[in-house]
């Protein structure tokens, strides 16, 4: 899948859960001073940013199909070496990076094995390789809720459950069958406090993703009455949303 929508956009959407998961996620792979890393799927920047607060501009990489994030990235992060491609075709020499990093990406690949493949084969051997996906099927994603409102009111509304490394293991699956070696699950948490609904609510009306797709193909009807209940799930002000992310490191 790819992403046609601004960088703003984006990050309204999925950078307010994004950007805390990234400090996470550059913890769980030990990202220190001294070392040169690859941001894969980077997006409109949530985990290039920790990357680069960790390791400086001059040690990052970063490569997304998308156009718009890259112009994004570029000017939010000048000195960042930012390339267009695709995670199975990464436009980099091997043995380049110490750390190869794919947040919230592995799920959207054409073909994921490949796309960790080619996250290895741009890593020096025994460098890092990692990636993490939110828990679609496990009802741990911050997107959990609205797929549930959906299918309460249309029984046939799609989800993201069914998508690669969203359930228990699929990760270390798809890393095994890449080739990466002495692999370590986990699993990461973040808490995002919505101070209203609407400003929960109003970011799936930009398009975003499977959910931004499936709202805009509603009527103004539907669109209503799945807003409404998405409303009675959520009773409280402000609103919590705690989500879990899978992910898996290992060596390249």
């Amino acid at each position: 899948m790819t992403f046609d929508v601004t960088a703003d956009a984006y990050g309204r959407f999925m950078g307010r859960y994004a950007e805390p998961l990234a400090v996470r996620f550059a913890d769980l792979a030990d990202v220190t001073s001294g070392q040169r890393a690859l941001d894969v799927g980077c997006g409109p920047g949530a985990l290039t940013a920790e990357l680069v607060r960790r390791l400086g501009a001059g040690a990052v990489a970063a490569v997304d199909p998308s156009e718009p994030f890259l112009v994004a990235i570029r000017e939010r992060l000048p000195g960042v070496d930012v390339q267009r491609g695709a995670a199975e075709q990464l436009p980099f020499p091997d043995d380049t990076f110490d750390v190869t990093l794919s947040q919230l990406v592995v799920h959207f690949m054409a073909d994921p094995v490949a796309g960790v493949r080619e996250m290895a084969r741009v890593t020096r051997p025994g460098g890092l390789v990692a990636a993490c996906v939110w828990d679609h099927a496990g009802d741990g994603s911050p997107l959990s809720l609205f797929w549930r409102a959906a299918g309460d009111l249309d029984p046939e509304a799609p989800n993201e459950a069914f998508l690669a490394g969203a359930r228990e293991g699929h990760l270390v699956e798809l890393f095994e069958q890449a080739g990466v070696h002495d692999l370590k699950p986990a699993m990461l948490s973040v808490r995002v406090i919505h101070p209203t609904f609407e400003e929960w609510w109003d970011p799936f009306l930009l398009g975003v993703g499977p959910a931004g797709a499936y709202v805009a193909g509603l009527d103004d009807e539907h669109r209503e009455r799945l807003r409404e209940h998405c409303q009675e799930l959520l009773p409280t002000r402000p609103i919590p949303i705690d989500a879990t992310a899978w992910a898996v490191h290992g060596k390249a």
